[in-house]
């Protein structure tokens, strides 16, 4: 005899939950949420239970409100317990008694917390409020009739970016030819693409941020990969960051990783101070390395430094960009939709000023 699927409970006090559901701000490791509205304890769905460790900690976080510092402070069994429920079928949003139901295969994992005391009664309301703002899980792909990589390539050579902003509402492919358009040895255009796939991506965030979150974690990867060509890659997460950095200001921190890597600083500068315009608090992590460049003897890395660095804005650098005052090194910088040919001295300047006025 087959037993029959169960409704989820949440395993505290045993009432009924919802499906989990998408947060808005997207992050590198994704975990749909949501809370018991009955004692308050929260949980998150890893769809594959590979990552139930990852799951863990963002369902822990969600219940602390993304305050890193109180969550890792908490000790298990005093501050907090957690449970696991296997089985978990986001489909049907039932736990089925079988890992293959109705013909698919059911991996999934609902890791839940639940804060005692002071801490829940410190978290429970910003939760509940953040929940207003999450949405359903969706997975269906966006296709339309209307889409070709001609019609993408016409639209991008002839600056039509209302017509390439409508398709990509209904076509999500535009945002892979676009990428695919980034592989070109004209500077000009690369960079013209860059900032479209900026754009695109803020339209399509509005219906569906999940594309775009798994899109910047793709760049990130090929980025990273050894040996790998990722042409226009960094700057393009810049982009799309500056252009929504309430959602996907959370990949900063994995952006700013790659300082490390000496050949792609002067990629990885520019999409810092893409980010510092939008937001100078997403960049202020890289103030130090950024400060340091000042000194670097590639004019091409000081004049992007001093850029980005006249947008986070800290007085602190006052002095080494004032000491570039003089600096006649020439260099190409895209800003305002165009190659523009500066020198390191009219950025320096240009920064003393942002930081002063």
């Amino acid at each position: 005899m087959t037993t029959a699927p169960e409704e989820p409970r949440c395993p505290f006090c045993y009432r009924r939950i919802e499906q989990p559901k998408e947060l808005p701000q997207r992050k590198v490791m994704e975990f749909p949420v949501g809370a018991c509205m009955h004692c308050g304890a929260v949980y998150a769905y890893d769809t594959t239970g590979h990552n139930m460790g990852a799951a863990f900690i963002e369902a822990l976080l969600f219940a602390c409100n993304e305050d890193d510092y109180l969550a890792f402070s908490l000790s298990h069994g005093d501050d907090y317990t957690d449970a696991v429920v296997g089985n978990y079928d986001i489909v049907t949003h039932s736990i089925v008694p079988e890992k293959v139901y109705n013909d698919r295969y059911v991996r999934g994992v609902l890791l839940f917390v639940k804060l005692f005391g002071q801490f829940h009664d410190a978290t429970e309301g910003k939760v509940k409020e953040k929940l207003k703002y999450s949405t359903p899980i969706v997975k269906t792909k966006l296709r339309s009739e209307k889409f070709s990589r001609e019609k993408v390539r016409q639209d991008v050579a002839g600056n039509n970016l209302s017509d390439l902003l409508a398709l990509a509402e209904e076509d999500t492919r535009v945002i892979n030819e676009l990428q695919r358009m980034l592989y070109t040895s004209d500077e000009q255009v690369r960079w013209k693409v860059i900032d479209m796939l900026g754009m695109v991506c803020r339209k399509v965030s509005k219906k569906r941020p999940d594309i775009v979150s798994k899109f910047v974690n793709n760049l990130l990867q090929s980025a990273a990969y050894p040996g790998a060509s990722a042409w226009g890659a960094l700057e393009t997460i810049g982009a799309i960051i500056s252009m929504e950095p309430g959602i996907f200001g959370e990949f900063t921190k994995p952006l700013l990783s790659f300082m490390v890597h000496e050949n792609l600083r002067k990629e990885l500068l520019w999409a810092i101070g893409k980010i510092a315009a939008a937001d100078p608090g997403l960049a202020k992590y890289a103030f130090r390395a950024l400060s340091a460049l000042l000194d670097d003897e590639d004019p091409v890395l000081r004049g992007h430094a001093a850029w980005a660095l006249g947008s986070i804005g800290f007085d602190d650098v006052l002095d080494k960009l004032k000491s570039l005052e003089t600096d006649d090194n020439m260099l190409t910088l895209w800003r305002d939709g165009e190659l523009q040919e500066v020198s390191v001295a009219q950025l320096a300047k240009e920064a003393i000023e942002k930081i002063t006025r």
